[in-house]
């Protein structure tokens, strides 16, 4: 069945359906007559999770929901209402009040994006191809076998999520566009206590794909695996120093730095506004020779991959900088047409409760020729910082603050001690100029990333290689 069947019997052919597509098609022509762009964001999703906590399921929750965003743009200005109940009657409603926008406004409405014949991913609802009982037996069998591991293992906590979200896009013309997305994730944290100390470690993966690949036994060992000598290392973590010093950042989730310190900055809407610490820099150098970046929102199964984003317009892979310069900015449709730009595929939005605006999808930053061995053997005296937490980034200056949940110090182009409590301090276009080596190993990250922007949460990739950074200011507590 094609997406547009499938989300057609969702949306308009059920018994108990409320608004039929005719008449969609008509009262979404009549409200964004006269407007620059605008479209019907129809959703259906379903949810759930199961967590255990030392042996036990402490939650289990299933949510499903529908709705509709209808949305018109005349100029900078937008209007946007939404419902969650799918009628003819809430639908009228909506238009009756985002058609004031464009009053008095004689906009011709933009051409709609092109159509796209690819699938990134399986149509099957991941929540319906697993039995529940199956799910909670699995968490169970990962808090055993993390216990039997290490007997310093004294609490083990695990998740399984799923998502299946089914939209679709109608214009104004009638075109129409629909998609439906798996998404899958499961979550290990484990507590280690030796002599007194305790310490935590953790691991995630997933991506857009159904259950079958995180609950295999490879798979859901390896996440306890990981966790578990996380939380070892940092049994034997002596406080980090602080200072500036050089900084090698490891391979694959340390792209978060990437993404939260640079790709917020080449959003479009922040160039636009010029609020952007990158505005106004087009073709100009902005990072040292070799550092490529790329947003691409096609890779096949990955968390931030979508067939089409928000607005209709397939995904790609979209080239931010190239070889150091500054070449392209991510765009949804409007900031595209306001700046003379092409829509990347970028319009994205967290449910149909709200308005689109560019996004990242998966921000990658390309390879080069080192290998890791050679970045750690050329630093006298730095930090290794291998996994990041939590962090902070000012858009305008773009100044940002990451903790380090792995690091370690190198001494002598070796590495050294395990260090805990290293805070990562820096400035993004500042920290594009200090690559001074870029790895041969690039890498993903295991499919667990969610991006916060003006109160809406979507899903993300990120991955990069190995980097060797002349310096960073590195706030620790080694007094």
């Amino acid at each position: 069945m094609s997406a547009i069947a499938a989300t057609d019997a969702l949306f308009f052919e059920r018994a108990d359906a409320a608004l039929d597509r005719a008449a969609a098609e008509r009262i979404v022509g009549s409200a964004l007559a006269g407007s620059d762009d605008g479209e019907l964001f129809l959703e259906y999703r379903e949810s759930e999770s199961i967590g255990l906590d030392d042996g036990n399921i402490r939650s289990a929750n299933f949510d499903s929901g529908l709705g509709f965003g209808l949305r018109a743009v005349a100029g900078e200005a937008t209007g946007y209402a939404h419902s969650g109940e799918i009628s003819e009657e809430a639908l009228r409603r909506a238009a009756s009040t985002v058609s004031a926008i464009a009053a008095g406004h004689s906009g011709t409405a933009a051409e709609p994006p092109r159509s796209t014949n690819s699938r990134l991913y399986s149509d099957a609802s991941p929540l319906r191809l697993m039995d529940f009982s199956a799910r909670t037996s699995l968490l169970g069998e990962i808090d055993a076998y993390a216990r039997g591991k290490d007997a310093r293992v004294k609490q083990v906590m695990a998740s399984i999520s799923g998502e299946w979200q089914a939209v679709q896009i109608m214009r104004p013309d009638g075109t129409r566009v629909a998609d439906l997305r798996p998404l899958v994730r499961l979550n290990v944290s484990l507590v280690v206590e030796q002599g007194g100390r305790r310490e935590t470690g953790g691991h995630g993966t997933g991506g857009r794909f159904s259950y079958d690949f995180v609950t295999q036994e490879a798979t859901w060992r390896g996440a306890v695996d990981e966790a578990l000598r996380q939380a070892l290392v940092n049994l034997d973590s002596i406080p980090a120093p602080a200072g500036e010093m050089p900084v090698v950042l490891g391979a694959g989730w340390p792209g978060i730095l990437l993404h939260e310190a640079i790709g917020h900055g080449l959003e479009g809407d922040f160039n636009r506004k010029k609020t952007s610490a990158f505005a106004g820099l087009m073709g100009q150098r902005i990072a040292s020779p070799g550092v490529t970046v790329v947003d691409d929102g096609t890779m096949p199964d990955r968390r931030g991959s979508l067939t089409v984003d928000d607005e209709g317009t397939p995904t790609s892979r979209t080239v931010l900088i190239e070889d150091g310069i500054l070449v392209g900015y991510l765009q949804d449709r409007l900031n595209a047409r306001l700046m003379g730009m092409r829509a990347t595929g970028n319009g994205r939005r967290q449910s149909y409760a709200h308005a689109p605006m560019p996004r990242m999808t998966n921000t990658v930053m390309l390879g080069g020729s080192h290998t890791p061995e050679e970045m750690i053997a050329s630093v006298k005296r730095g930090l290794y910082a291998v996994n990041f937490g939590g962090g902070q980034v000012d858009i305008t200056s773009g100044k940002f603050v990451f903790s380090a949940s792995e690091a370690y110090m190198i001494e002598d182009g070796k590495i050294g001690a395990p260090v805990k409590g290293a805070t990562l301090i820096g400035n993004g276009p500042d920290s594009l100029t200090k690559v001074q080596m870029i790895g041969n190993d690039m890498a993903l990250d295991p499919g667990i990333g969610t991006c916060g922007k003006n109160g809406q949460g979507v899903p993300v990739g990120v991955g990069q290689p190995t980097l060797k950074l002349s310096g960073l200011t590195i706030g620790g507590t080694a007094s």
